[in-house]
């Protein structure tokens, strides 16, 4: 009982500090990010201009590519608006409900993008593994239904993590030690028990985590066996070539995603360290998304290099 009356209850408001350790120095940082997100947004930007205007692209991969695009946008607004405004403003202060908002947002915007990178991982499988039917398995219909199961799956789950929060009613602090709302930073606030609150971040993690990079792998497996089994050298170049920007784009969401995963509920990172990574975690991959299947895509090089030089 003497612990619950040295606590916080029901706070209406909690404290972002940014990077504990690194506060003299995080308001440079702040350049750091701002620029990274500003090659996110103009990147993902460009890709929602040129493929729907660009008829060579209206092909799956491409439509998950745009959906994907969209998703990086929201997470780098969810992100940055509020960091950039404690590095550089020193709004620490922030509502306990946006605090909830922003967590949703960000969890539910990253389940988003492993559910897509699933989705163009199937694409990829359908389109060797049984090219003959490609269009008429990926049809438009199947296209949204996927689409939608991926941001409803992670909607879901992810809505869960907040409901459970704002059934806690004892905090110890209402400091949070990030940049960001993070959901595991702000559990360890609790004066209460929060192994419900812990397992199901666990389960959330690993239904949509988990699931999407075991079956990603299968797909790839399955892919390199057809090509594998092709004669011609030439063939099989071909088809690895289709598959080299997505795989980039899989290794790199999936490692940085798995290691902030695991190092903040089990490890001992440095906190200025771990929040660094995770942050990079978040901003990295919306940056590098549109660079990668933008060098890989004539057709996408071709409107780029028409919108910054031809165009003027």
């Amino acid at each position: 009982v003497e612990s619950m009356n040295m606590s916080y209850m029901d706070p209406k408001t909690v404290t972002l500090i940014g990077i504990p350790g690194l506060e003299h120095v995080q308001f440079w940082i702040g350049f750091s990010f701002f620029a990274v997100c500003l090659v996110a947004l103009l990147g993902n930007i460009i890709l929602l201009i040129i493929i729907p205007t660009e008829l060579s692209l209206h092909q799956p991969m491409y439509i998950f590519l745009a959906v994907l695009a969209a998703t990086d946008i929201g997470l780098c607004v969810a992100i940055a608006l509020k960091m950039l405004a404690i590095f550089w403003f020193v709004f620490y202060s922030t509502a306990f409900d946006a605090c909830l908002a922003q967590l949703f947002f960000i969890h539910a915007l990253q389940g988003m993008e492993s559910g897509i990178l699933l989705a163009m991982a199937f694409d990829r499988y359908v389109a060797i593994c049984d090219p003959l039917r490609h269009t008429t398995t990926l049809t438009p219909f199947l296209l949204v239904s996927m689409v939608l199961a991926v941001a409803i799956r992670a909607a879901v789950l992810v809505g869960i993590l907040p409901i459970l929060l704002k059934r806690l009613h004892f905090f110890q602090s209402i400091v949070i030690a990030h940049s960001y709302c993070e959901h595991m930073a702000v559990v360890k606030l609790a004066a209460e028990d929060t192994h419900v609150n812990k397992t199901c971040d666990l389960f959330v993690g690993f239904t949509i985590l988990g699931f999407d990079m075991i079956f990603i792998l299968i797909s790839y497996i399955l892919i390199f066996q057809a090509v594998f089994c092709l004669h011609q050298k030439e063939a099989r170049l071909k088809a690895f070539n289709t598959c080299t920007a997505h795989i980039f784009v899989f290794l790199e969401f999936y490692i940085l995603a798995f290691f902030s995963f695991f190092s903040h509920r089990f490890g001992h990172v440095v906190p200025s360290t771990h929040i660094l990574l995770s942050t990079v975690y978040l901003l990295v991959p919306p940056a590098l998304n549109p660079i990668v299947y933008g060098v890989k895509n004539k057709a996408i090089r071709k409107h780029v290099a028409w919108i910054f030089f031809l165009n003027h």
